[in-house]
């Protein structure tokens, strides 16, 4: 399922770098005739593997099943799961900057490669929603159905001060920029990064103390722990350049227009998703996506658990995204039901002619 395209060509960046070759690392399940194509970008750490970090969405007898889906799913630029990243430089900081657009350059050539002229839904959260939004953007006719999931047009201040304070954790490590160094930096890193991935309530909730103390407190001990899990699955550099990416995020840069303008041009049938105690992605940002694309609509998750709700409130997630796949198997009925009737009264007038010409040869 997990395979590899390999681009030969010199692959041109929206800097204006080129890298000469690349490789994009992806995964496509199911049956290649399948009824409906599905398009997954992943977020900042994901892979490739959707079935195993979005299982709640995607697998058997999910709402998105392999079984009866075509599911494609390509790890980005810059990530460390297989594609072309900093990673494969023995400088590791001597690879170029990575963009949103970039990103969505090369999911644009896999397409082309895999010979997809439509994508019957495509969804992604987070940075995965910023690869979706910039593509039904810059490709309006290929995408019939869009889903955005804690997401925005562009990258807030806020934002992209929270990422530079996870990279400032990084430079502080003396070994970041060495081929195989960083690690404690990006230990340090994702302990921040995890105060924007969950909320305040989601802290009080889950790591409050039961029993008065002085010190060793329950939160301190989760964010340690987060940091150092993810030493095992991640790469310093990675990070670092995907983080960049996250704040590129822009979807007027390189083009005329104003933001308005810009989205009206997405044609798809959207579902924008924000969730309510989101303070990396506030909903104010989904509610903007929602009100410029045509035929959008929003819907909220009411949650305690912050940003990372994408990943863990999935009965929440699945009545939203379940509710607009109905609509729109609903539309596709009424659609073909129509063209049938047409097609049915067609074939009646087809029909009420020829028994006309057949009266007409037996009176001659």
């Amino acid at each position: 399922m997990k395979t590899n395209y390999n681009y030969t060509s010199d692959f041109i960046l929206e800097s204006g770098k080129k890298l000469e070759s690349i490789t994009i690392s992806y995964s496509d399940y199911g049956p290649k005739t399948a009824e409906r194509t599905i398009w997954v970008c992943h977020a900042l750490s994901g892979s490739s593997e959707v079935l195993e970090w979005w299982s709640g969405l995607f697998g058997t007898n999910q709402l998105f099943d392999p079984t009866r889906d075509r599911i494609v799913c390509a790890n980005v630029l810059g990530s460390c799961y297989g594609s072309t990243g900093a990673h494969d430089f023995d400088q590791p900081l001597s690879f170029p900057l990575i963009t949103i657009k970039d990103m969505v350059k090369a999911h644009q050539l896999l397409a082309d490669q895999l010979g997809l002229k439509k994508i019957d839904v495509l969804i992604g959260a987070s940075l995965g929603g910023q690869q979706a939004v910039e593509w039904a953007v810059a490709n309006p006719p290929l995408i019939k159905n869009l889903i955005l999931i804690a997401t925005n047009a562009f990258h807030s201040p806020y934002a992209r001060a929270f990422n530079e304070v996870q990279r400032l954790a990084l430079q502080a490590d003396q070994t970041f920029g060495q081929k195989n160094g960083g690690l404690a930096g990006l230990k340090a890193a994702r302990a921040i990064a995890m105060m924007s991935y969950r909320s305040y309530d989601d802290f009080t909730l889950k790591q409050s103390e039961k029993e008065l103390k002085a010190d060793d407190y329950r939160s301190s001990s989760y964010v340690r722990y987060q940091g150092e899990k993810f030493l095992s699955r991640f790469n310093p550099y990675a990070y670092w350049y995907l983080s960049k990416a996250m704040d590129s995020h822009d979807i007027l840069r390189g083009r005329t227009g104003t933001y308005d303008s810009i989205l009206k041009s997405v044609t798809a049938k959207t579902l924008v998703i924000g969730i309510d105690s989101d303070s990396l992605f506030p909903v104010a940002e989904q509610k903007f996506l929602a009100e410029k694309i045509p035929n959008a609509a929003f819907g909220l998750i009411e949650s305690p658990h912050g940003h990372d709700s994408f990943l863990i409130d999935y009965e929440k997630l699945n009545k939203l995204l379940g509710g607009f796949l109905r609509d729109e198997e609903k539309e596709k009925r009424t659609e073909e039901k129509a063209k049938r009737g047409e097609g049915e009264f067609q074939n009646e007038v087809a029909g009420k002619q020829t028994l006309l010409k057949r009266k007409i040869n037996y009176l001659i």
